[in-house]
């Protein structure tokens, strides 16, 4: 089944970031494909500001590879951003895959550079930025 969700502004992205925590269910394993400047972590943080992560807490981890967020269900969330990454062997040796097998919701931008290593059942998310100045997110079940 296809999905697609617009967010039409900035001041969309919540109502959109519900939708997108509505459909996906309990889809843990989150992939963001997208160019520079799409909104990849612009809507990540939306995702994570929904499920109750403060705003303080959260920032881009180009820097770190990941952060950990707790929801506010004491729940924890990954947010990886994969673009410095040049080998693959980089993103094992900060142990991917236990996040990845720990349960948790796993938020992941750049996963093209990581992507022999991402599971099968990772949820491959497109956001296409449109001529309107909109966002379209797009995924397949």
């Amino acid at each position: 089944m296809k999905h697609s969700i617009t967010i039409s502004s900035l001041s969309d992205l919540d109502r959109a970031a519900d939708v997108f925590l509505r459909e996906i269910g309990d889809r843990n394993l989150i992939a963001f494909y997208a160019p520079m400047g799409a909104g990849k972590t612009t809507f990540t943080t939306a995702v994570c500001r929904r499920l109750g992560v403060s705003d303080d807490a959260m920032g881009s981890p180009t820097f770190a590879i990941v952060n950990e967020y707790r929801s506010g269900e004491g729940k924890p969330i990954y947010h990886f951003d994969f673009y410095r990454i040049e080998r693959q062997e980089e993103a094992l040796d900060i142990g991917l895959y236990d996040y990845l097998d720990s349960g948790a919701l796993c938020l992941m931008e750049w996963p093209e550079n990581i992507e022999d290593l991402l599971p099968e059942e990772t949820l491959r998310v497109r956001i296409a930025p449109q001529p309107d100045g909109s966002r379209l997110l797009t995924w397949d079940d």
